[in-house]
């Protein structure tokens, strides 16, 4: 994988970031490559919000090795809907990887998103992880954000928010959702509206429908099911399949069929009701969708998506560049290279166009320094 990127930045400028975008992602596309980082585990603090306590999330920083956080550009990573959190290999590879091309990288642990859950509360965390970062760096310099999935989502409504966004110069949203209620109705249709006002037909990977269930058990479950069916339903999300069955057999006999529904290929029987629980709660989506709400974006903005994502489809993609303010945005790629946040095997073309992407992202970061 990437064996011609090398020669990427000989056909772009300016040459060094795209060279540095190269090891990037020759790091990242290889799963045996151990860069070289220095690793520290800390804690940061989110002050009270209203209707909410203050609250410490754990945190890890990655930096390369030798001189301090403050010599060094610097982005918060935040990831998506993954129990593990900062945990989970594949983003721990991807802020190594970013450490490789010379940038500090800090990955808040978002608790809400760890639970399958897209909060507001997110928002806050990601905004404390931004201050965090950017006092530890010495505070004069603005410094980036990018976000996975959800959390891409996530990390453009934080730089949107007054209360962050004077601290971020530039958001790398990648496989993000503007919309969540257009996106939870595609996981229930294996359809969803493009800009242009036509409707796309793509199969929705399994995974959506069973992560809106769990997260809102209690309209498909009775009240006495609802604790022991997350239970089930979290362990399938857990990959833990027996144990899922296990906790279903306490179930009554109507909850443990909609769960043998929900775990096998086919959900269509589900459909209305997943349908009417999306109607139920389009509000609150709202508030957790950057669709008309990123008036108040001054960061840069780069956009990335998988040309063949069925999580997140490459649509939502299309829809951000038109939400973003013209002012802010920079770029907008979707690749055939991308499966959601994970790197296939890509053409040529597509690995310059890649390289090209990140060259840009690399020169934000060193511009914001």
């Amino acid at each position: 994988m990437f064996v011609m990127a090398a020669f990427a930045f000989f056909l772009a400028g300016p040459a060094a970031h795209h060279a540095r975008a190269t090891t990037l992602l020759l790091s990242f596309s290889d799963p045996d490559a151990k860069p070289v980082v220095t690793e520290e585990l800390l804690t940061i603090d989110v002050p009270a919000s209203p209707g909410g306590a203050a609250r410490t999330v754990k945190a890890r920083m990655f930096s390369p090795p030798g001189g301090t956080p403050k010599d060094r550009p610097a982005v918060v990573l935040v990831h998506g809907v993954q129990y593990l959190g900062i945990e989970e290999p594949r983003l721990q590879r991807f802020a190594k990887s970013v450490v490789s091309a010379g940038i500090v990288v800090l990955t808040p642990q978002v608790d809400e998103l760890a639970d399958y859950e897209v909060s507001a509360r997110s928002i806050e965390t990601v905004g404390a992880a931004i201050q965090a970062l950017r006092a530890r760096t010495g505070g004069a310099a603005k410094v980036g954000l990018m976000g996975t999935s959800f959390g891409g989502g996530v990390s453009l409504l934080a730089a949107a928010d007054p209360r962050f966004a004077d601290d971020v110069a530039f958001v790398v949203a990648i496989g993000a959702h503007d919309d969540l209620a257009r996106v939870s109705g595609f996981f229930a249709n294996d359809e969803i509206e493009e800009v242009t006002g036509t409707t796309k037909k793509l199969h929705a990977h399994g995974y959506g429908s069973t992560v809106l269930v769990y997260t809102h058990a209690q309209d498909f479950f009775p009240a006495d099911d609802v604790p022991g069916a997350r239970d089930a339903l979290r362990a399938w999300l857990h990959e833990k399949r027996d144990a899922a069955r296990e906790y279903a057999k306490a179930l009554t006999p109507a909850s443990r069929a909609k769960l043998d529904v929900i775990f096998g290929p086919d959900i269509s029987s589900l459909r209305p009701e997943l349908l009417a629980m999306i109607e139920r709660h389009r509000a609150d989506m709202k508030t957790v969708s950057p669709h008309e709400r990123l008036a108040g974006l001054r960061a840069h903005v780069y956009l990335l998506h998988g040309e063949g994502d069925t999580v997140i489809p490459s649509t939502e993609t299309m829809w951000l560049a038109q939400d973003v303010p013209a002012t802010s945005l920079r770029a907008v790629l979707v690749s055939p290279a991308i499966e959601h946040v994970e790197l296939k095997d890509p053409s040529i073309g597509d690995q310059w166009s890649l390289v090209h992407f990140m060259g840009d992202v690399i020169g934000e970061a060193e511009a914001a320094r």
